[in-house]
This record gives C-alpha cells, sequence and structure tokens, in this order.
C-alpha cells in the first residue's frame, strides 16, 4: 500500500477547504485510515461507525482487539448522536478543558458506533482535540474518528510525523504532516459514569486540575497496583517501550553510574535517560537527557521523542531516572513504568 503525505500549515485560514485535508478528508469517508497530528501526540484516524476501518486501525498497529480507541470530535453537538447523557460534572469538565487533552467516558448509546471501536463496552471514551488540523479533518469528514496514537502497538507514541512514517508507511493510506505536536504525552482518561470521576489514564490535564473544576477525584487503583484488573482493557498492555531492556532506577544519579559501569564492564553498551540537570554527570555509551527536572511539562514534551533516539543506537541496555508524580509527572511516570514493563530498580 502507498501512504501518501499531506503537508499542512496549522496557521493556514479556512483549513476545513484546504485541497489536502479534503484528499485526506475523502480517504476517511472511504474507510480508509489517515494519520494526523493532535496536541498530544499523532492519531491513526478512522471511521468511528465503521467496523471495516476500525479494523484497519487495529491491524495497522498490530493492536489487540479489547484494546478500545478514543472517538475524536470536532464540535461539542457530535457527541449527542452516540452519547446517552452528559453528566453535569461531565459536562464541567468539556467547559473547562475542551477542546484539549482530556478524554471523558460516558454511556454510549447502541447501534451508532462500531462495537470494535469500542471493545464491545457499554461505554464510549470521547475527545475534542486542541489542534486546527485534527478539528479541521474531522469536520471536513463529517464523520466521529476513532484514534489511538499512530504507532506499531508497544512503540513510543509518535510527535512527528516522520514516526508515524517510521511505524505505519506502507501500512495506512496517508499522514497528515502539521509538524511537531505540543503536551507530548496523550490525554488524560476520565471516567464520568460514576458520581465521583475516576482516572483510567493520567496525562496532559492533571488531577489538581481536575479537582479544582468538579471537586472530589479518585484514580483507579490499577494505576499503582500491577495485579489489579484495569477498567480500561488496552492498560493492561505494556506500551512507549524502546528496542533495548529499559530499567528505571529509583536512586541517586551515582548509584546509577554504578549500574551502567557494571554493565560496561561486561561489554554492554548502556544507555542512560535523564535530564538536563545530570547530562554531564553521566559516563555511558549514549546519554540523552529528556527535559528539565525543575519543569516537568519538559520532560512530558520530550519523553516519546527521547524514547525513540534511544532506538537510533545500537545498545544493550538503557537505564532512566524516576520523577516525583505529582503534576504531569504522574503521567510521566506512568508512562515510563508501561516502556519498563514495571521492571524498576530500587537501590
Amino acid at each position: 500500500m502507498e501512504t501518501i503525505m499531506w503537508t499542512v500549515d496549522k496557521n493556514v485560514d479556512n483549513l476545513k477547504t484546504y485541497p489536502q485535508i479534503l484528499e485526506a478528508a475523502q480517504k476517511l469517508k472511504e474507510n480508509e485510515v489517515v494519520a494526523f497530528p493532535t496536541e498530544t501526540v499523532y492519531g491513526l484516524g478512522g471511521n468511528a461507525k465503521s467496523d471495516d476501518a476500525v479494523l484497519k486501525i487495529f491491524e495497522a498497529k498490530g493492536r489487540p482487539g479489547d484494546n478500545p480507541l478514543i472517538v475524536h470530535i470536532s464540535d461539542r453537538e457530535q457527541i449527542h448522536s452516540f452519547v446517552k447523557a452528559i453528566p453535569e460534572k461531565a459536562k464541567s469538565l468539556m467547559d473547562a478543558f475542551w477542546p484539549g487533552p482530556l478524554t471523558i467516558i460516558l454511556e454510549q448509546k447502541s447501534g451508532v458506533l462500531s462495537q470494535k471501536a469500542t471493545a464491545g463496552l457499554s461505554t464510549v471514551a470521547v475527545r475534542m482535540p486542541d489542534h486546527p488540523v485534527a478539528l479541521a479533518l474531522i469536520e471536513a469528514s463529517g464523520l466521529p474518528l476513532a484514534a489511538p496514537s499512530a504507532n506499531l502497538s508497544g512503540k513510543p507514541s509518535p510527535t512527528a510525523a516522520a514516526h508515524v512514517a517510521d511505524d505505519l508507511s506502507g501500512r495506512i493510506s496517508g499522514i497528515v504532516d502539521g509538524g511537531a505536536t505540543g503536551v507530548g504525552v496523550e490525554s488524560t482518561v476520565v471516567d464520568c459514569t460514576a458520581e465521583v470521576p475516576v482516572i483510567l489514564r493520567p496525562g496532559g490535564v492533571t488531577r489538581e486540575q481536575l479537582e479544582e473544576v468538579v471537586g472530589e477525584v479518585s484514580a483507579d487503583p490499577a494505576l499503582k497496583d500491577a495485579d489489579q484488573a484495569p477498567k480500561a482493557p488496552g492498560m493492561k498492555y505494556r506500551h512507549y517501550a524502546p528496542n533495548a531492556p529499559f530499567y528505571l532506577v529509583n536512586g541517586t544519579s551515582a548509584q546509577i553510574q554504578e549500574l551502567v559501569q557494571e554493565k560496561r564492564n561486561e561489554g554492554l553498551k548502556v544507555g542512560v535517560m535523564t535530564t538536563l540537570e545530570n547530562k554531564d554527570f553521566y559516563d555511558a555509551n549514549v546519554v540523552i537527557a529528556c527535559g528539565e527536572r525543575s519543569r516537568l511539562e519538559t520532560v512530558a514534551e520530550a519523553l516519546y521523542d527521547t524514547l525513540r533516539a534511544f532506538n537510533q543506537e545500537d545498545l544493550d541496555i538503557i537505564y532512566g531516572e524516576v520523577f516525583p508524580e505529582h503534576g504531569v509527572g504522574q503521567a510521566v511516570m506512568n508512562r515510563l513504568t508501561k516502556a519498563s514493563g514495571l521492571a524498576i530498580i530500587d537501590k
């Protein structure tokens, strides 16, 4: 399959009539799948009402079928066609954070969306992305778009069109190149079907921000306890992993360097994921700074690009620092623990 690359300037007026957007939207109307930028990562979009389109998403990614997809919309009015009701707390969160990196889970109407998109659940995850190219493409297609991240399942999520091409060229119809994304980590997923909203996945909107709007917010126990079954099926899989074995180290920089030296003494090539503050401390084969520890939002922005950068090196093992789990740090650590497959070394 030939994968078309459409380059779009996100600052152009009337994007929904831009020829490249119209061509990509036509592919979506034909139940093909197309990658496009959002403010978090690139998504792989397909008609959320079509079993055929949704199956193409799963096939292109190599994604397990029990992993539900997020449905993306461009206008809040779209949501009424496929959800039963919008609770008051969900409305408040939409008012505060849409468009933006927040996904809200609601009860869905039967017979509207592909049940393959929702993995047979009675609920649907919905968000409105805060990216002009994404909104224009959704509007031009006239469809709600099921769209997971546009990468091979298990690999680091893509924050640039080149990342998508690396993973999916020849497997999808096209890629809309709208430049680099912003937030870096995916959207926060919040279940609003109960009285107290529940965070199923931390992301670009923090728990503290959510609680400022709706009061008490709880977190899925599976986020902390690997033995708990997650409520969102896709959360049980390893994600974001670089090619070489990746270990998080809960210890000092000196303790990480000791581990590095042990492996180098064994003749192994070792990488370290750190931040700008500590970059010059380490003596390893490859040292990559992922943002600034003093500004965790920069770590989130650079996270997936950093994990992919390690794949350009011929490494045997990678060690990574841990981060405080407040604000967006919770999302960063969630992704890093999944990338490591829960391989954490406590020193």
